[in-house]
C-alpha cells in the first residue's frame, strides 16, 4: 500500500464513523436543568474535610460553575452546576492549619474519576465475575431491606456483619447503632498497616491507648526509630509543619534529627544523621540510650514506664554499649555520643512505627521507647510543658462518642473467615461492605476470598470496583466526600479537642446515595427498634443532634442558638475549644488542650518485657 492510498483509506473510515455517530439517538447526551443558581466566572470557598488518610485535615474546597457529565435517572446527560476546581487546607483548622499534602491536593479527582460507579449494580452472573447490570434505587433498596428482614424473621440477626475502615466518626456511630438495634455483632474494621501495637504500648505506658501528638515545634533533638513521619504516618501534615518550625522556624535554633532504621526511607533521607540498625532491635538500641542517660540521672529509675522492661529499676545492665553493639550492629561510641547529645539538648523527642512494630519485638520495641520518652522528659526545665502528648476528645454525649481505640484489626478479620469457612453457628449469612479491601491486602494464605464467596449475600457500599466489592451481589454506591456531609474527631495531630464537620462542596455528579442515608432508609423500611434507635431521616439531622449541644462548651464559635451554631460551624468547618489552636506554649494545660505526658504516669499492669531474638515466617534462608 502506497502512501496516497492511506490517507484516502483513512479518510474514508473516519468520516464513515463519524457519520455513524450521528445517525444514533443513544449516543446523544441529553442536557439537564440546571439545579443551582449559577453566577459566571464567581468562584466560591467551602469548607471540606480530607478523608484520603486518617488524619482529617480541613479543606477549603475552591467551586466555579462549569459544565459537567451527570447521571440522573439513569440518563446520562450535560448540566451546568458548580464544580470543585482545586483543594486547599483550612486555615483555621487546628490539625493543618492551612497547609495540605500532595494527596490531599489530588483528592478532588475522586470526584471526577472515570471509574466511579454512578448507579446501583445488581450481579447478573456468577460472583465475582464483574457481570453487574444498572438498577434503580428503589430496587437496590427493596433488595437490601429482603436479606435484612428474612434474617430478622429467622431470628438470625446475628448473622449480620459490617465489613469496614476504621472511622471515627458519626458515620462508625451509625454503622454501630444499627447493628446494635438491629441484634448483629459490632462492626469488623480492618486496616493493613493498623498501628495496633502502638495503641496498645501507648495504654500500658501512658493510659492512652491512641496514636500520639508531637509538639515537634519545641524539640531540640529528635529520635526516630523507623518512624516515616515525613511520609505517609499518623498525622503527616500537622508533622511536617512542626518539623519545618524545629529546623528553621526558631532564629539561631536548630533542632538535630537522628533516623534509626534498617533501610533509607523518605523521612531518613531529611535526617542530619542516619543509623542503621539491625531490623527487630531497634527497642534495644532505645534501651541503650536510657542505660546512658541513666548513669547521668539514677532518679530515672523509679519512672512508672520502665517498671514494663525488665532490668530497668537496676539501671538496664544489659544494655552497656558494648552489649547494644552486638545486638544492633551500631557502634558503642556512637550509642554514647547520642546519648550526651540527647542529655545536653532537652527538649528530646523518640518516634516508633512501621518496620520496629511489625515483628516479633513489636510491643518490646515500643515499650522501649516509650520508656525513653518518659526518661527524656525528666531533662527538660521544670514546669515547661512536654512535647509528646495525646489529643483530647471532643466533649460530646457518650452515645456520640466514636468506639474508643477504633482501629482495624488483622486479628479479627481472621475470626470472621473461620466462622465461614469453619461453618460456625453464627458464620455471617449477610455481609456489608464499606471502605475495606482486605481481598486486596491481605496475603492468599488468608482466604478472605473463599470466605466472602461462601456467605450467601454481600452488598457493597463502595464507590469504586476493587477486588473485594466485585464478589458482591449488590452495589449502592456511596457519594465522593465533596458531594457528601463529612465529618470527623481526629485521633491526633490537633493540641485541642476538634471535631471537623463539612456540608457537601457539589451537588452529586451521579445517581449515588450517601451510606448513611441508606442505613437510615433501610432501617425506617425495617422498622421497630431499628427504627427507634435510628430516629433521624437523614444523615445531617444526626449530626445536628450531635454536635450542637458543643454551643454549651467555650470553643471557636460563640453563637445564640442552636441553629446559630450549626450555621456557624459548618462555615468554619468544624469546631475546636479553642478560638487559636496554636497559641504560644504557657506553663499548664487549660481545660481542652492536650497534656503533655507525665513521666510519673501509672503504666497499666503487664509483665516486664526483654528482647526475644527475631523469629521468621519461613526459613531464614529466604531473607536478605
Amino acid at each position: 500500500m502506497d502512501r496516497r492510498d492511506f490517507i484516502r483509506i483513512s479518510a474514508i473510515t473516519g468520516a464513515t464513523a463519524t457519520l455513524d455517530c450521528c445517525g444514533q439517538p443513544e449516543r446523544q447526551l441529553i442536557r439537564f436543568i440546571p439545579e443551582e443558581d449559577l453566577v459566571p466566572g464567581v468562584a466560591t470557598w467551602k469548607p471540606g474535610v480530607c478523608t484520603l488518610c486518617s488524619a482529617g485535615c480541613g479543606l477549603s474546597v475552591r467551586v466555579m460553575p462549569g459544565e459537567a457529565e451527570v447521571v440522573r435517572k439513569r440518563e446520562v446527560g450535560l448540566i451546568q452546576m458548580g464544580l470543585a476546581k482545586k483543594l486547599e487546607g483550612n486555615p483555621a483548622h487546628p490539625v493543618n492549619r492551612g497547609k495540605l499534602c500532595p494527596r490531599g491536593q489530588a483528592g478532588v479527582q475522586s470526584l471526577y474519576h472515570p471509574d466511579r460507579f454512578r448507579t446501583p449494580l445488581k450481579l447478573n452472573g456468577p460472583r465475582g465475575s464483574g457481570n453487574f447490570v444498572q438498577i434503580d434505587w428503589s430496587e437496590a433498596l427493596e433488595i437490601l431491606t429482603a436479606q435484612l428482614a428474612a434474617l430478622r424473621k429467622g431470628d438470625e440477626a446475628s448473622s449480620l456483619t459490617f465489613l469496614t475502615r476504621p472511622m471515627r466518626d458519626q458515620r462508625g456511630v451509625l454503622i454501630e447503632r444499627f447493628l446494635q438495634a438491629f441484634g448483629a455483632p459490632p462492626a469488623v474494621t480492618f486496616e493493613l498497616f493498623d498501628d495496633a501495637v502502638l495503641r496498645r504500648a501507648n495504654a500500658l505506658s501512658f493510659g492512652h491507648a491512641q496514636l500520639p501528638t508531637f509538639d515537634l515545634g519545641r524539640v531540640n533533638y529528635l529520635l526516630s526509630f523507623g518512624s516515616d513521619f515525613l511520609g505517609t504516618w499518623n498525622s503527616p501534615v500537622a508533622q511536617a509543619i512542626g518539623y519545618g518550625k524545629m529546623r528553621q522556624g526558631r532564629p539561631g535554633r536548630r533542632g538535630k534529627f537522628v533516623q534509626v532504621e534498617s533501610r533509607m526511607s523518605l523521612t531518613g533521607a531529611s535526617a542530619d544523621e542516619w543509623i542503621p540498625c539491625r531490623i527487630g532491635h531497634e527497642g534495644a538500641l532505645a534501651l541503650g540510650f536510657a542505660h546512658e542517660l541513666i548513669t547521668r540521672f539514677p532518679a530515672a529509675k523509679t519512672l512508672a514506664a520502665g517498671r514494663l522492661i525488665a532490668g530497668w529499676s537496676e539501671g538496664l545492665p544489659d544494655y552497656q554499649p558494648a552489649n547494644v553493639e552486638k545486638l544492633t550492629s551500631v557502634p558503642s561510641s556512637t550509642i554514647t555520643r547520642l546519648a550526651g547529645e540527647i542529655a545536653d539538648n532537652p527538649p528530646a523527642l523518640a518516634l516508633v512505627s512501621g518496620a520496629p512494630l511489625a515483628g516479633t519485638n513489636a510491643l518490646y520495641n515500643a515499650l522501649s521507647v516509650n520508656a525513653l520518652n518518659a526518661l527524656m522528659s525528666l531533662l527538660k526545665p521544670a514546669g515547661e510543658p512536654g512535647v509528646l502528648e495525646f489529643t483530647p476528645n471532643a466533649p460530646l454525649a457518650a452515645e456520640f462518642l466514636p468506639k474508643s481505640g477504633a482501629a482495624g484489626c488483622l486479628a479479627a478479620l481472621e475470626a470472621l473467615v473461620q466462622e465461614i469457612l469453619l461453618d460456625q453457628p453464627r458464620a455471617p449469612k449477610v455481609v456489608l461492605l464499606y471502605g475495606a479491601n482486605p481481598v486486596f491486602s491481605t496475603p492468599a494464605k488468608s482466604q478472605v476470598r473463599a470466605a466472602l464467596e461462601k456467605v450467601h449475600f454481600v452488598a457493597s457500599f463502595d464507590s469504586f470496583l476493587d477486588e473485594t466489592s466485585l464478589l458482591a451481589d449488590l452495589i449502592l454506591p456511596d457519594h465522593s466526600p465533596l458531594e457528601s456531609w463529612v465529618e470527623g474527631i481526629p485521633e491526633s495531630g490537633a493540641s485541642v479537642e476538634t471535631v471537623s464537620l463539612a456540608p457537601p462542596a457539589v451537588h452529586p455528579l451521579h445517581d449515588t446515595r450517601a451510606m448513611p442515608d441508606v442505613l437510615l432508609d433501610v432501617a425506617h423500611r425495617l422498622g421497630g427498634e431499628l427504627a427507634t434507635a435510628l430516629p433521624w431521616k437523614t444523615f445531617d439531622e444526626m449530626l445536628k443532634s450531635a454536635y450542637t449541644p458543643l454551643l454549651k462548651t467555650s470553643g471557636s464559635i460563640a453563637a445564640n442558638s442552636e441553629d446559630d451554631f450549626w450555621e456557624k460551624m459548618q462555615a468554619q468547618g468544624g469546631w475546636w475549644s479553642q478560638a487559636d489552636p496554636d497559641p504560644p506554649p504557657r506553663r499548664g494545660a487549660p481545660r481542652g488542650r492536650a497534656k503533655g505526658v507525665a513521666p510519673e504516669a501509672r503504666p497499666a499492669f503487664h509483665a516486664p518485657l526483654s528482647l526475644a531474638i527475631p523469629e521468621f515466617d519461613g526459613s531464614e534462608s529466604e531473607f536478605p
